[in-house]
């Protein structure tokens, strides 16, 4: 190795770690500062459980492997948990269950345990796999453009708001990209040399991949896409002769299949593992004969993954909120606009520049000099195939919520930006002047976004760059995009500035907000009674347009907190009347979060302090849900009110 690349390659590799450090510091101290976010709750109870009792029956709408990987530290370290609890006995049931685990997962965080240490431990495996998706992206950027060119894809994933928000929290969308990167990789590698190694490799990043996210099953539709692909153009070292040729892709796809039984296998033997104790009710048209119990058992974990399959399709559609409209559905624009508005404007001019850059080399270059070594330009493929059909579906997709959902095309785009360094320096003879510009204009991009994302610090999730042109984030976008409901420490610090003993607060979630700001009150925006007058209260970002109809409120005084993500406002001392001028709504337009046809938050405030109502809070959810496609009038009570 020539010793300037040798210089080079440890240069980049000490920046790329220092990059990760600063990473670590950024997401990890803006984690510190975080209340538990909404799914959280449900995700951090769920995984104590599988631990702890062996049995799946929470959240079974997500795999587990997060979720355990989550509550090991928890475990260690001595996690309480009431198993005698009526929220764990009323989950047995796949329906109830949904319900269950909110009670169970909040009763865990706020009432057997402190809930700022159980976050504390329960993030550090997280914010540890987002370490690792850097380091596999500097890794693999490397391969494909140099060492500088990792070092770029490693600059970018580092300051990217998105990844700082969500990397350290409990939630399955980080290792789905990281196991998704690395089953795309490893695919590409079996597919350049179907060896058994290669196979297994790809097996097991497969099998990480499906036992994150159920959404992993799009990877299937990646693979198919490159085998057609084939067809259409061929690659280095792929037999011309059709003979041959036939041989050829027969002996790839026998190591791809012996790659996805492996996968199969190792997730079932996952479930099993973690299912070992779990009632086999699904089952119980087997029998209870010791034959039928056999197959009860060994039946279970194909059942509960399935089962988490079709929970996911059935919940699929919501509605969606994006440029200050909402839509009853999912838009195809949805994450385009996201990830414009959402992304650091040095990362959003690196895309232009690379495409330029590409079409110069191509005008310039020899037809035969290509610019991804020639023995991973199955890897270049898979790559960029594996972008589209990630993207595609996010596009297609009915649930439009968040960019936390764009994670595996936005880890594959940062990749993809890997060669931009190596072909601005291939111009170099050529084109001296341009490329300083070009190398110039990189190197400002990136280090722009470093800057972004420092400044941005500890409010990542309501972060949007100058592209929204002043607007604030809840007028164009909602949900984890603005609030998550982290930002319950920054309330609590404003009612301690002002010395409230009480605030009136609307916060984005199901759970309990006193454990975070014990002078919590809880209000709705959208029906505020006349001792409401003169107060300060706090409210999501999320409540004023979106989840609850509450712009009225935004012509009082107010103070943004969290970068955005809340707002206090003081109230005058006369509330106009519902209906009128500069007053809240009538009940006819009363909005409820995620579209919901009843006020979901007051009904788990509601279940959290008397649990024993589960089991009719489940009857009365259900009669709402099959009543939802009728004429709605004013939000229905719960039955134990009067």
């Amino acid at each position: 190795m020539d010793p300037h690349d040798k210089a080079r390659g440890i240069l980049s590799a000490l920046l790329a770690v220092a990059l990760l450090a600063g990473m670590t510091v950024l997401a990890g101290g803006a984690a510190l500062r975080e209340s538990v976010t909404v799914e959280e709750v449900s995700h951090i109870g769920a995984g104590v459980s599988y631990l702890q009792r062996r049995d799946l029956r929470m959240n079974p709408e997500h795999p587990p492997l997060v979720k355990v990987l989550a509550a090991i530290p928890l475990v260690i370290r001595g996690v309480r948990a009431d198993y005698d609890d009526i929220s764990w006995n009323f989950s047995e049931k796949f329906f109830p269950e949904y319900m269950g685990q909110w009670v169970f997962g909040e009763r865990l965080l706020e009432s057997w345990n402190n809930p700022w240490t159980l976050l504390k431990w329960a993030r550090l495996p997280m914010l540890a796999l987002t370490l690792l998706l850097g380091c596999a992206l500097y890794v693999l950027a490397k391969r494909l453009g140099g060492p500088w060119g990792g070092l770029l894809c490693v600059s970018l994933f580092a300051s990217t708001p998105a990844f700082l928000a969500f990397g350290p929290l409990v939630h399955t969308d980080m290792a789905a990209a990281l196991f998704s990167l690395l089953a795309l990789w490893t695919f590409a590698g079996m597919w350049r040399e179907p060896s058994r190694k290669n196979a297994l490799l790809f097996g097991f990043c497969l099998a990480g991949a499906l036992l994150s996210k159920f959404t992993a099953g799009i990877l299937f539709l990646a693979f198919l896409a490159f085998a057609l692909s084939l067809r259409w153009r061929s690659m280095p070292g792929q037999p011309a002769d059709k003979g041959e040729a036939r041989l050829w892709r027969r002996s790839r796809s026998r190591a791809t299949r012996l790659g996805i039984l492996l996968a199969a296998v190792l997730v079932y033997v996952f479930y099993l593992v973690f299912s070992w104790h779990q009632p086999s009710i699904a089952l119980d048209r087997l029998g209870t004969g010791p034959v039928a119990l056999f197959f009860r058992r060994t039946l279970l974990p194909p059942v509960l993954y399935l089962r988490g399959v079709f929970w996911v399709v059935l919940t699929a559609k919501r509605p969606t909120f994006i440029l200050g409209r909402s839509y009853p559905h999912g838009v195809w624009f949805y994450f385009p606009v996201v990830f414009a508005l959402k992304t650091p404007l040095g990362f959003l001019l690196l895309l232009p520049l690379s495409l330029l850059t590409a079409l110069v080399r191509k005008s310039r270059s020899a037809p035969d000099i290509p610019v991804i070594p020639s023995k991973l330009a199955v890897h270049w493929r898979v790559l960029w195939v594996g972008l589209l059909v990630f993207t595609g579906m996010c596009m297609l997709s009915p649930l439009d919520i968040s960019i936390r959902h764009f994670s595996v095309p936005l880890v594959l785009l940062i990749l993809l930006l890997a060669p931009v360094p190596r072909m601005l320096s291939e111009l170099r003879p050529s084109r001296p002047t341009w490329v300083q510009l070009g190398t110039a204009a990189t190197t400002v991009f990136a280090v722009s976004c470093l800057f972004t994302a420092v400044l941005a610090y500890p409010y990542y999730f309501p972060f949007i760059n100058s592209l929204s042109l002043g607007s604030p984030a809840y007028t164009l976008l909602n949900d984890s995009n603005v609030d998550w409901n982290q930002s319950l420490p920054e309330v609590k610090r404003f009612a301690e500035q002002h010395r409230l003993s009480g605030v009136l607060l609307d916060h984005y979630a199901f759970s309990d907000p006193t454990a975070y700001v014990p002078q919590a009150r809880p209000w709705n925006c959208q029906s505020p009674s006349p001792d409401d007058a003169g107060q300060w209260v706090v409210l999501s970002a999320n409540m004023i347009l979106d989840g609850h109809n509450c712009a009225w409120i935004m012509q009082y005084p107010n103070e943004a907190l969290a970068g955005g993500s809340m707002y206090a406002v003081h109230l005058h001392d006369r509330i106009p009347a519902a209906g009128r001028p500069g007053g809240p709504p009538l009940p006819s337009a009363f909005r409820q979060i995620a579209g919901m046809p009843f006020d979901g938050r007051s009904l788990f405030e509601h279940v959290y302090q008397h649990p024993q109502d589960l089991p009719r809070a489940m009857e009365w959810v259900q009669a709402n849900f099959k009543s939802m496609g009728k004429p709605q009038g004013p939000p229905p009570k719960p039955p134990w009110e009067p």
